[in-house]
């Protein structure tokens, strides 16, 4: 089955984060952050990216660069998205999901690259 509806990201958001936050290494990049109330903001970014819904107005990068995020750890980021993508779901906007979590990996690491040094 595709990914249809917010519904579903909301699935694939909350598979993904139950795994990435099994990784020890970035366990602390999380720390603080009220994950309840901050999950709705990632469904409404993947809706937009992934089906067109509006809503979603936030620069996404501008969140995420005061976090002790190390470049390594997008290429983690994007490992576990893939995988947990190809788990749940196949189709076309199945593949869109890891084509933009892709594009976006390599946008955050050049840019995250320069900021930082």
């Amino acid at each position: 089955m595709d990914i249809k509806s917010r519904e579903d990201i909301e699935r694939l958001i909350n598979t993904f984060y139950s795994k990435l936050l099994q990784v020890e290494e970035i366990k602390p990049v999380f720390a603080g952050i009220d994950f309840p109330a901050h999950v709705p903001h990632i469904v409404s970014f993947w809706s937009l990216v992934l089906l067109d819904e509006e809503g979603y107005k936030t620069n996404v990068f501008d969140k995420h660069i005061n976090l002790p995020i190390k470049a390594h750890m997008f290429d983690v980021w994007l490992g576990i998205w893939i995988k947990t993508v190809d788990e749940l779901f196949k189709g076309e906007t199945a593949d869109l999901a890891k084509q933009r979590a892709t594009s976006l990996t390599y946008t955050f690491k050049s840019k995250w690259e320069t900021m930082k040094h």
